[in-house]
This record gives C-alpha cells, structure tokens and sequence, in this order.
C-alpha cells in the first residue's frame, strides 16, 4: 500500500505560496531572467525636448521588460547639513500636462512623472523604481560633506528617505510606495573620501534595513560606478559592493568627444589593431578589474549605451576606425536628412536629434543612417562593436546594434553577471528595438 497521502487543497495552495516568496522577492521579469536584473534610467528633462514621458514605457511595451526603473536624478544639496532635494519639481510632481500611463487625467498631485510612475506600478506591480541620486558634478560637494561624519551621513540619508521613499514630496503631495530604493551616483570620490562612500552606503543600507523592519517591505540599494580605473580608483569595490544589492557599471564612453582620433565607445573586447590597447578600454578588461576587486559576479550589471559617439574630417580608410579627425559629429535632424540648423538647447529647431549634443547621436537617428545618406555599416567582429562611416562627410559613429548586444549577453551568460541597464531611456526608437533585444537575449541561459 502507497504511503503517500493526499494533501489538503488549502495545504497545497499554502506551500505554492511559500514556493513563490522563496523566490528571494524576484519580480516576475527576473524570474524570465533567471534571477538577472534589467534596469533601464529616465532622464526627468527628456520629457522636454525629447519628448519622452513615462507613459511611453507602457506604449511601446519597455515597462513589460524591465525589472527595475531607475529615475535620473534627486539633487544632493551642497547645504548645512546637505540634504536630498527634487531636481525639477515641474517635471517631477506638478506638471498636470503631461500624458498619463492610464489615459485618464489625473485627479490629485502628485502629477508630472511621479504620478505616471505610480500609475505604471499600478500596471506592473514587480516593477521596481529606483530613485538615482547625484549623477552631476554639482553635486559633489554635498557628498563630499555629508559623509565626512556619522551625524551627516545619518542626516542626509534619513532626508532621502523621507523625501523619496516615505513620499513626503512636499507640503500637501504624498507619494507613498513611489520609489523602492536608490542608486547612488557619485561622480567620483576624491581619494580623502574613499571610506567615507562605503560608510555612506552602509548608512543607506542601515536605515533601509530598519525601515523595512516596520514596513516589511525590500528595498534596493545600488550604485553607479564608472569604467576607468583613475575613475573608481577612490572606491573601495569589495567593501562598497557587500553594501549594495547590485552595480550599475558602466558600459561606454571608451572613446568620446575629447579623443581627436576615432575610437570605439562601448566595445566588448580588446583588439590588437586598436592604437589604445594597453589603455583598458574595453567591457571584459572592465570586468576583469571589478571581479578581480572581489565584486561579486552577480552584482555587476553591464551598462549598454542607447546613443551613438561620433566624429567628422575622417579619412577614409578602415572603414573610418582609428583615424584622426577635424571634430566631432555635429547634430543632425533626427531623420537622417542633414544637420540640425540651430541645436542650441535654449532655442533648438524642430526635428533635431534629441540630445542636442555634438557628438552623440540617438540611436533612433542612427537607425535613420545604416545604410542610407551615404553611410555604410560595419562591424567589428573582433571587438564586437558597431560602426558607420560616410566617404562623403568623413563622418564616422560607434555605437550597439541587436548584433553587439547578443555577443554582451552572451558574455554576461557566460561570466555569471548579475545582468544589464541602459542608458538612457527615449534614446532607443520608438518600439524599443535595443531594449528588446536586451530582453530576449536575458530570458536565454
């Protein structure tokens, strides 16, 4: 006769229940994932200019692929006692114009973003948004001061709390359960401050800790950490990583508008052919360097750029790579047509790329040059890099295509990374073409 007994239907309803919170409070996008994280940052002015909002991450079906929404930035005051503070409160909280995540208007503050954003998590419950702190060098200063003592860095982080986490946005506007936790952007500690950014995340992750005590609710705790060795040179990686559930790395900028020969922004591997070999400019030697710091795998999140570095007055020869130029790309119309007659961002025309910025591209514009205006794509298989290069102009642009984003995923398969973040979001096109990929390739092993 069997031994086996029959459980109970409440019982068994019971333990699948247990079965899920086991899951470590994964959302359901991680549990595709396979435990990985997707982040992706809102910058708060792209709803100007770019004209990108919240309620675009529900049109276009980003918010289904996304574990984590981090918003770009709370302000560190450079105040006695430096204390976190709202960018801009328009966009934030007061704009009552700008289009709602449900299409009804709304009918109490707070409005803007904040009030898109808790109508997304209306939508998408696992969605996890972050609130990133700092992000500009103005604001060095007010980390600076803050965490040079205990009573700062208690007072500045329980302002931050109070402020994002609490919701007390302002005097009459509450926005409880808005925001889950932070990523602290701190470009860069000076090497005075190199234990003092890890005891400021152990104060976060402190206050956090006992706030979720009496709230019983998790939160996060990240930070944004840069790719350069003279960049994090001043953070103590190993220390600072036990504090934090993950790291925003980044994953760009390996060549920019300041380098006068061409290069590649965001390559996964290093070439021999590359002039700059021995500068670790690369995403695995990145990699390397932070595992070998003692950073966990599974807290590195590998940064992918939705933007494209770009220069003119390049010969045309390997394809434009390496080679030196006159100047920097100059903003073009967002159709690819030619260039922006007057990107100046108090005043710019109309139907200019977003960024506005000499040298940097969307890569929707980008999607408008492959193989068109006279440009030509390439790919470098051996650094696994996408570029274009137009004989004409001499205009030559570095930047992710779905291919070099599934040779990145691979790799983060392979190494055992926590996952992915893009920056930034309204920078890809409007389906979301790299973000997409990024998620296809996270649900794989």
């Amino acid at each position: 006769m069997s031994r086996y007994v029959r459980p109970h239907p409440s019982l068994v309803a019971l333990l699948s229940l247990f079965v899920f919170l086991g899951c470590g409070f994964q959302s359901f996008a991680q549990q595709q994932y396979h435990g990985r994280v997707f982040g992706a940052y809102f910058e708060e002015w792209g709803i100007h200019y770019a004209g990108y909002n919240i309620a675009d991450l529900q049109k276009s079906g980003v918010a289904d692929q996304l574990t984590h929404l981090i918003y770009a930035f709370g302000n560190v005051t450079a105040g006695s006692p430096p204390v976190c503070a709202i960018a801009d409160p328009m966009a934030a909280y007061q704009d009552s114009s700008l289009p709602s995540v449900s299409g009804k208007p709304y009918s109490s503050p707070p409005y803007g973003n904040f009030g898109a954003i808790l109508q997304l998590k209306q939508l998408h419950p696992s969605l996890k948004v972050l609130i990133s702190l700092g992000g500009q060098l103005g604001n060095v200063s007010g980390w600076a001061t803050a965490s040079r003592t205990q009573a700062g860095r208690a007072a500045l982080v329980s302002s931050c709390i109070d402020l994002f986490i609490k919701g007390n946005i302002a005097p009459g506007v509450q926005a409880h359960n808005l925001f889950d936790g932070f990523n602290i952007d701190w470009e860069f500690p000076d090497a005075a401050d190199k234990e003092n950014f890890t005891a400021l995340l152990k104060e976060f992750r402190t206050q956090l800790d006992a706030l979720s005590k009496a709230t019983h609710d998790k939160y996060t705790l990240s930070f944004d950490s840069p790719a350069f060795p003279k960049n994090y040179a001043n953070i103590d990686l190993k220390a600072a990583a036990a504090q934090v559930d993950f790291l925003t790395i980044d994953g760009y900028d390996y060549a920019g508008q300041s380098d006068k020969q061409t290069n590649e922004a965001s390559p996964l591997y290093e070439a021999n052919t590359n002039p700059l070999r021995n500068q670790a400019l690369s995403i695995a030697e990145t990699v390397k360097a932070y595992l070998d710091a003692g950073v966990p795998p599974g807290k590195y999140l590998m940064g992918f750029p939705l933007y494209a570095v770009g220069w003119t007055g390049v010969p045309n020869v390997n394809h434009g790579l390496y080679q030196n130029s006159t100047a920097v790309s100059p903003v073009l119309l967002d159709d690819g047509s030619g260039v922006c007659p007057h990107p100046d961002k108090a005043a710019p025309s109309p139907g200019c790329d977003s960024l506005l910025t000499p040298g940097n591209l969307t890569y929707a514009t980008i999607e408008n040059l492959i193989d068109k205006n006279g440009y030509t794509a390439w790919f470098d298989a051996d650094r696994d890099e996408a570029t274009l290069y137009n004989p004409a102009t001499g205009a030559f642009y570095t930047y992710d295509d779905p291919a070099s984003v599934a040779a990145k995923m691979a790799f983060i398969r392979k190494n055992k990374l926590g996952g992915a973040y893009v920056w930034a979001l309204g920078q890809d096109d409007s389906n979301g073409t790299l973000i997409k990929a990024i998620s296809t390739e996270l649900k794989s092993q």
